[in-house]
């Protein structure tokens, strides 16, 4: 089983992306759980949002402490949100950043496998709002191939429908340009 953290603010996408790419596991024949954790937060507040994909029937119904892999939506968290802790020994770090691997290393104390991408400027360029949700799928798709990028089309073009198209080449292009160091 392979669980992945995600974290973001309200209104950014993060448990979205969390559900699409649950349903292309499910429609790949794995198994998977997306889900959320927040309270009363609104819009912009810092939030978690969790992924299990398994070959095997997934029986936990609770929150991911020690994920295997880490993604952050937002870069300002890296510093304040302590995305790092319980990442088990030799997972990954799946950040949102215009910096280098070095610099995003220093800012949250992460010195395992870290793969950076500039999601904001991919998703501006691309869909024209920096939401940077499918794009860093893209990036999470490149650093742990959880499923084949052909089996997100489905629950992209579901989601987004008119939209699904941009949504897709940032995430195509985020999977190109994601940078990754063990």
């Amino acid at each position: 089983m392979i669980e992945v953290r995600f974290h973001g603010r309200g209104g950014q996408g993060a448990v979205t992306s969390c559900e699409l790419m649950a349903q292309a596991a499910i429609a790949e024949g794995k198994y998977a759980q997306a889900f959320p954790s927040f309270g009363p937060e609104r819009r912009g507040a810092p939030l978690q949002a969790f992924l299990r994909i398994s070959d095997e029937p997934i029986r936990l119904r609770e929150k991911i402490y020690e994920p295997d892999v880490v993604v952050v939506l937002d870069p300002a968290l890296l510093a304040t949100g302590n995305v790092r802790d319980g990442l088990k020994p030799g997972g990954t770090l799946v950040a949102n950043s215009s910096k280098t691997i070095e610099a995003v290393r220093g800012e949250c104390g992460y010195t395992g496998r870290t793969a950076v991408v500039d999601a904001t400027k991919i998703a501006e360029e691309e869909m024209g709002v920096p939401i940077t949700n499918t794009t860093m799928l893209g990036a999470l798709l490149k650093a742990a191939l959880l499923v084949e990028l052909d089996s997100l089309k489905a629950p992209l073009d579901a989601r987004f429908g008119k939209i699904a198209g941009k949504n897709l080449k940032s995430l195509e292009r985020a999977f190109t340009e994601t940078q990754i160091e063990e």
